[in-house]
């Protein structure tokens, strides 16, 4: 089954602490991974930061409700039932959600809590965190703002002129490890003088092999006759490494062709170019950068 949501999970911690007894919260992550009858691979399913994604959620489950009054931490790593909670089990209810917590005035002080950034904005973490932790509301929205960035980037690259777009390339490429200095790698482009390739490139910083380059700064799908001309130009040169970068995307018949000639052909579409140059800061910028920081057990060892 898929991993269930934190407010999914609420319930089944507060009755495991129904007990009245502690209990350390590894020992309540597996218990209710069991009850959930989660598979490996389901606990092995993270979110983007790398945390593992279940322990995540039964974190902000046991965070909520220590928040709405219904759990305490009697000690580090550990939680005990109070008598509200003991009261809201005794209502023999089917669900606990963050909506249910809201009747509480500790949680909706908790909720309301704004963060501050360096130009004073208000951020309100997400109320209404139906399928998410607070953590998985941050990624997912940064996620968005990337995804944005990305169609801004190749709206604006689509409109620049082919000479730069292939100096663009390049750029990336070199920032991505390949050609040395942006100096080595420029001399290469057009240097061929062959139709179906644009530039080389050293694979690595002491030229044992090189690369050959085809950028297509286009609108339409690129086919099967651009990518085997491609290979053909490759074979002309006796080389066996080729990146074919592109601002629009590959048919089907392209995608297939690259993968069964002997030439080693990496197709890189729109789509994956403008990640690759986020990631490498090709054409981008930092505006803001946040910390996300968690309590460092290690240095309370000891306290217990």
């Amino acid at each position: 089954m898929a991993v269930p949501d934190f407010q999914s999970i609420m319930l089944p911690l507060l009755r495991l602490a129904g007990d009245g007894k502690e209990h350390f919260i590894r020992d309540v992550i597996e218990a209710i991974a069991e009850g959930f009858s989660l598979t490996d691979d389901d606990r092995r399913e993270v979110i983007p930061s790398g945390l593992p994604m279940f322990d995540n959620r039964v974190s902000w489950a046991r965070t909520y409700m220590k928040k709405a009054g219904l759990l305490t931490s009697p000690k580090r790593s550990y939680i005990q039932i109070t008598e509200r909670g003991l009261d809201v089990l005794r209502q023999n209810r089917t669900r606990i959600d963050t909506q249910f917590l809201r009747q509480f005035p500790e949680f909706q002080e908790f909720q309301q809590k704004p963060n501050t950034t360096a130009q004073g904005e208000e951020i309100v973490i997400a109320k209404e965190l139906d399928q998410q932790t607070p953590a998985e509301a941050i990624e997912s929205t940064y996620q968005k703002i990337r995804q944005d960035l990305a169609i801004e980037i190749l709206q604006t690259v689509k409109s620049c002129s082919p000479a730069f777009f292939e100096r663009l390339v390049v750029d990336l490429l070199v920032k991505m490890g390949y050609g040395g200095t942006r100096k080595d790698a420029g001399r290469a482009i057009g240097s061929s003088g062959d139709g179906g390739i644009d530039g080389i490139i050293n694979e690595d910083r002491l030229g044992l092999d090189v690369v050959y380059i085809q950028a297509k700064r286009w609108d339409s799908s690129v086919g099967r006759p651009e990518v085997q001309k491609f290979a053909g130009a490759l074979q002309g040169q006796r080389a066996r490494k080729g990146i074919f970068i592109t601002t629009s995307n590959y048919s089907q018949g392209a995608i297939e062709f690259a993968s069964r000639i002997d030439s080693k052909i990496i197709l890189i579409d729109g789509e994956t170019l403008t990640q690759l140059m986020i990631d490498y800061n090709v054409g981008v910028n930092t505006v803001t950068a946040y910390e996300i920081k968690r309590i460092d057990s290690d240095y309370f060892a000891g306290e217990a």
